[in-house]
C-alpha cells in the first residue's frame, strides 16, 4: 500500500535503536527524508548507514532544555514529529525513588511534552503537520512493578487525546500508540528486573513477556497513522495488545 508520504520530512526521537529505528526505517521505505535524535552518537551513525542518503542524525539528550530546543530549531519544520524517546526503569514505589522518577519522567514525559510544544506552533502556523506519540500498554494495564513507566503512560494518553481534539480547529493531527511487550533491549531489561522481583530470578523474564510482538509491527504502525490514509484520525490511541 502506497502511505502517500514520499517526500515528507519526519524526526524520531530514540531513533536509534527498537521501536524508534523501526518507525524510522518504515518512514525510510515510503520515501521520507528522516530526521534521528538520540544520545548515542555510534548508534546514530549506524541507523544513518543502514537508512541511507535522506536520513540526517542529531545527537540530543532531550532531557537538556537548551538542546532540546536546537534540536526544534533545526527541525523545526517537518512534517510529522514521532516522540518515542524514553527509559523509565521498572520497580516499584518503594525501589524507585524520587530522584530516578524525575530524572525518568524528565525525559519519557517533558520530553515529550517540550518538543511538542515547540514543534506544534510550527505545524499550526501552517494548518498541517501530524504527532504520533509512542507511549505504553502499561497506561492501559499498569502493574505494581511498573508504577512509574505506568503513571507516565497514563498522563501522556491523556495529553495526546486532550491536543489531539483541537485537529478541526488548528489541522494539526495528534495521534499515540500503546506498544505492548516489544522484543527490543529496553523491554527485555524491564522484564528481567521486573522477573527480579516477582520471582527472585531474573533469567524467568520470559514468563512475564506475553505475546510480543516485533519493532516493525509497531513502526508500520506509526507510519500509517501519519498518513493520509488516516487523515481523518486524531485525538486517539490505538493499543496494539490486547
Amino acid at each position: 500500500m502506497d502511505l502517500r508520504l514520499k517526500g515528507k520530512s519526519v524526526l524520531v526521537t530514540g531513533g536509534s535503536r527498537g521501536i524508534g529505528f523501526a518507525c524510522a526505517r518504515a518512514f525510510a521505505e515510503e520515501g521520507c527524508r528522516v530526521h534521528l535524535a538520540s544520545r548515542d552518537k555510534e548508534r546514530l551513525a549506524q541507523a544513518k548507514s543502514q537508512l541511507g542518503g535522506q536520513t540526517s542524525i542529531h545527537s540530543v539528550d532531550l532531557r537538556d532544555a537548551a538542546a532540546l530546543k536546537s534540536l526544534a530549531r533545526d527541525c523545526g519544520d517537518v512534517d510529522i514529529l514521532v516522540n518515542n524517546a524514553g527509559d523509565i526503569p521498572g520497580g516499584t514505589l518503594e525501589t524507585i525513588d524520587e530522584a530516578k522518577w524525575r530524572h525518568a519522567w524528565e525525559l519519557k514525559v517533558f520530553g515529550f511534552l517540550n518538543l511538542t510544544r515547540e514543534i506544534y506552533p510550527r505545524m499550526k502556523a501552517r494548518k498541517s503537520g501530524v504527532i504520533v506519540n509512542v507511549i505504553g500498554m502499561a497506561a492501559e494495564h499498569p502493574s505494581f512493578e511498573y508504577i512509574c513507566g505506568a503513571t507516565a503512560n497514563a498522563g501522556l494518553a491523556s495529553f495526546t487525546k486532550a491536543l489531539g481534539k483541537g485537529y478541526g480547529q488548528h489541522g494539526v493531527r495528534v495521534l499515540g500508540v500503546h506498544p505492548p511487550s516489544t522484543r527490543t533491549d529496553r523491554i527485555i531489561t524491564l522484564m528481567k528486573t521486573q522477573a527480579k522481583a516477582k520471582f527472585g530470578d531474573e533469567s524467568r523474564y520470559e514468563e512475564l513477556m506475553g505475546n510480543v510482538i516485533e519493532p516493525a509491527q509497531v513502526g508500520d504502525t506509526v507510519a500509517f497513522l501519519a498518513s493520509p490514509r488516516a487523515g481523518q484520525l486524531s485525538g486517539i490511541v490505538l493499543n496494539l495488545g490486547a
